[in-house]
């Protein structure tokens, strides 16, 4: 069910992109397999790549292609596309792969272009507009949470060191590593019998 629906999507986005479509054409036949390891059993999702560039459910084909996706990409996802994308491994036929790496990241949904079809230009614009807008206060409000908690993680109640406690810990510690080193250096000179400078 989720797999038929990240089909039609990724198809829906490829149908708007002539230049994709005519890059992932050439590999007409070959699976692709999308792993998430989730417990308590990894979600799996198969296709093919059609004539068209399109793509089609994989119906019992070995895989060309596994892109393996980490357990957290919910949360990557969370964080931003290239988090995301930083995180997946790719396996199989470096051609098909290279394909992949190539269209899959600068596929975009031109949401007012579809919201438009329905709804009418000025509609879509200030609906866009307004979601646009939402996501920017999340992301604030996101930060501001993340300012808070850490500020009061360090400050309020210290379980956490702050930037400045934790560069003078640093220097300290290089200090003493410093002076051990000298130290191991004086012992030696003792054990192989010479004076000590």
């Amino acid at each position: 069910m989720l797999g038929g629906a990240a089909l039609a999507g990724l198809n829906h986005l490829l149908r708007s992109a002539s230049w994709a479509r005519e890059r992932l054409a050439p590999h007409a036949g070959r699976a692709v397999r999308v792993v998430l390891p989730l417990a308590p059993r990894p979600w799996r999702f198969d296709f093919a790549i059609d004539t068209s560039g399109l793509l089609k459910a994989a119906a019992g084909q070995a895989p060309d292609v596994e892109i393996e996706l980490p357990a957290d990409a919910p949360l990557r996802a969370l964080a931003g596309r290239d988090e995301l994308l930083k995180s997946v491994q790719v396996h199989g036929a470096a051609d098909l792969a290279e394909a992949l790496n190539f269209v899959l990241p600068r596929l975009r949904w031109d949401l007012e272009e579809d919201l438009s079809r329905p709804l009418g230009d000025i509609a879509a614009h200030r609906v866009v507009q307004g979601l646009q807008g939402f996501a920017a206060w999340q992301r604030e409000a996101g930060q501001r949470l993340a300012q808070n908690v850490g500020e009061y993680l360090t400050e309020e109640q210290p379980l956490l060191a702050n930037r400045a406690e934790l560069a003078r810990f640093s220097a300290t510690a290089a200090q003493l590593a410093q002076a051990l080193t000298e130290l191991e250096a004086r012992v030696a000179r003792l054990d192989s019998g010479t004076a000590l400078a």
